[in-house]
């Protein structure tokens, strides 16, 4: 019980810095590839609860928190779960392909803006490397 608050903790931080990279790019470069990070306009019933703003943080932080224990879990079947690279692997490509989620959606940004991808797959690839240097730190590999 006590890894699993670990692993929370670790996808709840990393959150919060994939949201602030994002967040940084909207307000240096103006690209919105911070919005989707909040949509789940393209998912049925979820997409109506209310109030937005407040779904949309639960959305995020509970997708990093979810992936963050499934991927220890998966790496530790591997006895890798203490090395920093597949975190960053596994987040840029994975977070690279659910980028075009955002075409089942009409918010921004568009499928086709590459920059946003771009942006988007670099904040995902610093996502894993918090992830991956934080479950190292804190040896969870007795979990």
């Amino acid at each position: 019980m006590k890894q699993l608050l670990k692993l929370t903790s670790i996808g709840l931080i990393a959150g919060f810095v994939l949201m602030l990279v994002l967040k940084l790019v909207m307000e240096f470069t103006n690209n919105t590839a911070y919005i989707l990070l909040f949509n789940f306009d393209y998912i049925p019933i979820v997409k109506d609860l209310e109030p937005v703003w407040l779904f949309g943080q639960l959305f995020h932080y509970l997708t990093c928190i979810v992936s963050v224990i499934a991927l220890f879990f998966i790496l530790k079947t591997w006895t890798s779960q203490n090395t920093i690279w597949p975190y960053i692997l596994v987040y840029s490509v994975g977070g690279g392909g659910l980028f075009f989620l955002t075409a089942l959606s009409e918010q921004p940004p568009a499928a086709n803006d590459v920059m946003a991808w771009i942006y988007w797959t670099i904040a995902h690839a610093i996502f894993g490397y918090v992830v991956g240097i934080m479950v190292k730190k804190l040896d969870l590999k007795s979990l």
